[in-house]
Order: C-alpha cells, then structure tokens, then sequence
C-alpha cells in the first residue's frame, strides 16, 4: 500500500489546517496509520497513530490537544485535523501505514527508508 500526504501549506499562528492521506495500490481496512513530521535541520518525529482495530488514537505530547487524526476506510484515506497550529508545527508531513499502534509508545514506520514527497506545513505570520 502507498500513502500520499496533502493539504498542507501556510497558516497563521492559532490557525487550523486538515491533512489528508491516501492510499492507493491497496486496502487501509488492516492497516493502523500514524502521521509523522520531519521540521528542518530536526529528526523526524511520530506524531499520532490510529489504530485499524478499534480506532483508537495515540498522540505525540507535542501535538495533544491540538490534532485529531481519523480515518474513513470507505474512502481508503485517513486525516489529520490540526487546530491552534504553532510556529514549532513547521515542518513536512508524512503518513504510513503500521501493523499497529502499540498504545503510542513505538513508530517501527520511523525506520521506513522510502518516505515520499509529503506535505509542507508552513506556520508564520
């Protein structure tokens, strides 16, 4: 299964932007999806994860609060709704798949070596 991240671009500090990420080449439905950004010059960081099972949600501290990530297997795509969006949030976005979320705690997908392109989130005034 491929994943594509969009709907990025430029906010302004407090403002909200909704991330989509679709899949092609396959079903989502036995897949837990977990969003990740990579902000310049900085490690790349796992950010939440939704699980396939039971669609539970797992947050970076970073980001709780803030975004809210879902997934509609009808549409085979999953989503990241992100509010009060910070200058920190800077960064490109990626989506991917993983066997499952273990409880927030560990990204084995952090290790993947073919990201693609993601997409850019700019936040600045």
């Amino acid at each position: 299964v491929q994943l594509q991240a969009s709907g990025g671009g430029l906010v302004q500090p407090g403002g909200s932007l909704r991330l989509s990420c679709a899949a092609s080449g396959g079903t989502l439905d036995y897949y837990s999806i977990a969003w990740f950004r990579q902000a310049p010059g900085k490690a790349r960081e796992a950010i939440s994860c939704i699980s396939h099972t039971d669609g539970s949600t797992y947050y970076a501290d970073s980001v709780k609060g803030r975004f809210t990530t879902s997934r509609d297997n009808a549409e085979n795509a999953a989503y990241l709704q992100m509010n009060s969006l910070e200058v920190e949030d800077t960064a490109v976005y990626y989506c991917a798949t993983e066997d499952e979320c273990f409880g927030g705690l560990y990204y084995p997908a952090i290790f993947n070596a073919d990201w693609g392109p993601g997409t850019q989130v700019t936040v600045s005034s």
